[in-house]
């Protein structure tokens, strides 16, 4: 294997690493809010994660082999899409919370479907602009270095789960309101390393 090789694979990773941070703290959440969730559920979650992480990047690729003026204008609209996405999802679950006021017996929605693929989209969409980083790569190469960023991501976001799972026992009724925090504050992350950085 040469150097070239191994290179590729670790710099495929540590994008991976990077890329998944956002969803590694939204699952993170869901854990929390859901500290019974099966298994089935947790690898749901990552899975979702995984993919949107490794369609993003690929989508970009493909924009900015075709259409790379106008992916340039979208690429604008990324932060406000993200900060849009996880506000909305995160106000509604602190709402929510507020209103249960911490009492364990009040019924926090679980996280829907529909809720998942939102916000796989949200944190994932700022990884459309990996498709500049990776646009010397060829097809394969990129499909390779996306199915690795997808691996990454379903490791470190099945642990997020399970953390937020273990920390959510402990928390009770207070889970919801940290969780609405946490999805705010990561919409908000996005939108000022996207608008100003």
């Amino acid at each position: 294997m040469s150097f070239l090789t191994i290179a590729f694979f670790l710099n495929s990773a540590l994008i991976g690493v990077g890329l998944s941070m956002d969803a590694f703290s939204i699952s993170l959440t869901n854990g929390l809010t859901e500290p019974k969730m099966r298994f089935g559920k947790v690898a749901l979650i990552a899975g979702i994660f995984a993919f949107c992480q490794a369609a993003m990047p690929l989508i970009g690729w493909v924009c900015v082999h075709t259409v790379a003026e106008q992916f340039e204008f979208f690429n604008k609209l990324i932060p406000w899409i993200a900060l849009i996405l996880l506000g909305y999802i995160g106000g509604h679950m602190l709402i929510e919370a507020i209103r249960c006021g911490g009492d364990e017996s009040c019924s926090i929605s679980r996280v829907s479907f529909a809720a998942l693929i939102v916000q796989g989209i949200a944190t994932s969409i700022d990884a459309l602009s990996v498709g500049f980083t990776i646009s010397d790569y060829d097809f394969i190469e990129a499909l390779t270095s996306a199915l690795i960023i997808s691996a990454v991501t379903f490791i470190i976001c099945t642990a997020g789960v399970i953390i937020g799972k273990k920390f959510g026992n402990h928390l009770a009724g207070k889970a919801g309101i940290l969780g609405g925090v946490i999805l705010i504050f990561i919409g908000l992350k996005i939108f000022v390393e996207g608008v100003f950085f």
